[in-house]
């Protein structure tokens, strides 16, 4: 049964200074972290001295509040007493851009932006596929079968901004439904006829609004959004209380919407544009080197939606001429992804990966590549550059033979009908062709490179030296195994005052060489966290073991760490518990050290270490006495 903790919690919250002097609470594996408006209103000496509290440290902007093993529990308790909502979590900051370069940055962002939505985005670029398919064999699009399931699988593209919306809101901090109403108002049904009837000012401004309208688009309602985010974030702190519920979202709007139809939209519109004159330019230059640049540019172009500076010209072209070669470059280009995914699925360790990865290869061949883009081969990067190398070489073969395309038809598989020349059979061959070129080249090129891991899953398997430990006992003493490999640091080196001081228990730490971490002893599983960067057990013999990887690693919210183990799950001696990738821990400036402790040292009469300065997995590591 819970031990109930609200006294305990009715405590700390009153020595912390109160409800109101907490502007954050989260916890990690051992510790409440408060973030606290002043300092300087906690009472560190009494907390220090209270009973169930192990001690108190200020570290990196946080109060930290040392309990132990038992702080879910306690903090669930905490946000009870003072009235905090929370969902018993840990400190994931969806708002925060991660560090690099603004390319690595705006990866991270759009591709932790299109995270959450990648199953459905699969599951409907599978359907439109399925629609192509009804087409190719003669289905009518007037037939029921037809306009229901395109339906089913436009919808979700047709209104992306709306999902995005939500997405973009968790990721930016902002009320979702405030969120939810811009996107609205950028796809609204009735605005593109507005503006169609003639030219629209606001306040005397010009609006520029685009033909292609804002459906379907990406950047725009993302840049929206954080815009919105940033004035409600500065409403709120501004506007009083009991009016903020519906006065915030009042002057968001009024104030976003006419930004995103004045300033955000057309300056995408200006882009895109500047696009098309760039490129109708490089065309007369040279037909090989304007395939060349558009093939490779043409997947990031549609990423920022500045491909419709085109679009627009290759549907007046076609309706002008019999035949034309504005877009020819760019429709071959999805099978470089189908080709790039494939090679993937085979390589890849990780099984979530390989999931997505075939809807991905499915919606590509039919010319859906947001799957492909967004779910893998963008956050993967490399992979996503090697497509957009086999799009520039297909594009600059395209352009050597002058193919061209006589209507305006889908994409992938589905526009080989639309190369089909009245008199000139080489025009489908070449094409052809060039899908074949498209689809081995990204196939090729991603085998030339390491396929990188998304959810922190093994790049290697274990070693085969790599041996469960028997388990050793002798009377009133237990033997516990290295979980890990790599030099052994005494406990009171560990950067941080709470395990160097002992105050979690008796034990040492591991600098690892190498991501995996086993079970060092045979027992149950008592603890995971759910960022899986800490991992606690109970031996046969009544040790309590906690193994926590690295320093504030809490913060990295699960990134780099994969757990193998659940809480009450019976374990063997070197049974896999977790895999965490060092380099992803040492980029984001923490330390690996790895302390291994026995949380309930106060039982055994010591605990005698090992002496060696290295360890492998398996090797000694430490006894219990009693």
């Amino acid at each position: 049964m819970t031990k109930d903790y609200t006294e305990l919690a009715q405590d700390i919250v009153a020595h912390v200074g109160g409800k109101d002097n907490i502007a954050k609470l989260v916890h990690c594996v051992t510790r409440l972290r408060f973030t606290l408006k002043d300092e300087s209103k906690a009472d560190d000496d009494y907390l220090k001295q209270r009973d169930g509290i192990v001690t108190v440290v200020k570290a990196g902007g946080q109060y930290q509040v040392v309990i132990g093993n038992h702080v879910p529990d306690v903090y669930a308790a905490v946000l009870k007493v003072a009235g905090i909502s929370g969902d018993g979590g840990v400190d994931v900051d969806e708002g925060d851009v991660p560090k690099g370069n603004l390319l690595d940055q705006f990866i991270s962002l759009v591709s932790g932006i299109f995270q959450p939505m990648l199953g459905v985005l699969c599951a409907s670029g599978m359907i439109k596929g399925l629609v192509a398919i009804l087409a190719a064999f003669g289905v009518k699009d007037t037939a029921g079968v037809y306009i229901i399931l395109n339906a089913a699988g436009d919808g979700l593209f047709q209104f992306l901004p709306i999902v995005l919306a939500i997405t973009s809101a968790k990721r930016f901090k902002m009320e979702p439904f405030t969120a939810m109403a811009l996107a609205f108002a950028l796809v609204y049904p009735n605005i593109a006829a507005s503006f169609a009837k003639g030219s629209v000012d606001f306040l005397g401004i010009p609006v520029v609004f685009p033909a292609s309208s804002y459906l379907q688009t990406v950047l725009p309602i993302i840049l929206t959004v954080w815009v919105g985010a940033k004035l409600e974030h500065f409403f709120k702190k501004i506007i009083p209380d009991v009016v903020k519920v519906f006065l915030v979202p009042f002057c968001v709007l009024l104030i976003t919407v006419p930004l995103a139809f004045l300033a955000i939209g057309p300056v995408m519109n200006y882009a895109s544009d500047l696009v098309g004159l760039i490129f109708t330019f490089l065309y007369k230059v040279s037909p090989i080197l304007y395939g060349l640049i558009l093939g490779g540019a043409w997947q990031v172009l549609v990423m920022f939606g500045l491909h419709w500076g085109l679009v627009p010209l290759a549907i007046l072209e076609l309706q002008q001429h019999p035949s034309g070669v504005i877009l020819v470059a760019t429709i071959a280009i999805c099978f470089a992804q189908a080709g790039s995914l494939l090679n993937i699925m085979f390589r890849t360790k990780e099984e979530k990966v390989r999931e997505l990865a075939i809807p991905a290869f499915i919606s590509a061949l039919f010319g859906v590549t947001e799957p492909a883009i967004y779910g893998i081969t963008l956050p993967m990067r490399t992979p996503f550059i090697m497509t957009c190398v086999a799009g520039a070489i297909q594009g600059a073969f395209l352009g050597l033979v002058d193919v061209k395309m006589f209507s305006f038809g889908g994409m992938g598989l589905i526009s080989i009908p639309s190369f089909i020349a009245p008199s000139n059979s080489w025009n489908l061959i070449y094409y052809l062709i060039a899908i074949g070129m498209s689809f081995v080249l990204g196939f090729i090129l991603t085998q030339f490179i390491t396929i990188p891991n998304l959810y922190g899953e093994p790049k290697e398997e274990k070693a085969a030296d790599e041996k469960a430990v028997p388990e050793l006992k002798e009377l009133q003493q237990e033997l516990i195994a290295s979980p890990m490999i790599g030099e052994v640091v005494a406990l009171d080196n560990v950067p941080d005052e709470v395990f160097a001081s002992g105050a979690m228990g008796k034990g040492l730490a591991i600098n690892p060489s190498d991501g995996t971490v086993v079970a060092p002893s045979n027992g149950e599983i008592t603890l995971v966290f759910p960022t899986g960067h800490a991992v606690g057990m109970r031996t046969e013999n009544g040790a309590e073991i906690l193994i926590h990887v690295g320093m504030d690693t809490v913060s990295l919210a699960g990134k780099g760490f994969k757990s193998f183990v659940e809480v009450g799950q019976k374990v063997t001696a070197g049974d896999k518990l977790l895999e965490f990738d060092l380099a992803t821990i040492r980029d984001a400036g923490l330390p690996v050290i790895t302390p291994v402790i026995v949380t309930n040292s106060a039982d055994y009469d010591d605990v005698l270490l090992t002496q060696e300065v290295r360890v492998n997995i398996g090797d000694y590591l430490m006894t219990t006495v009693r």
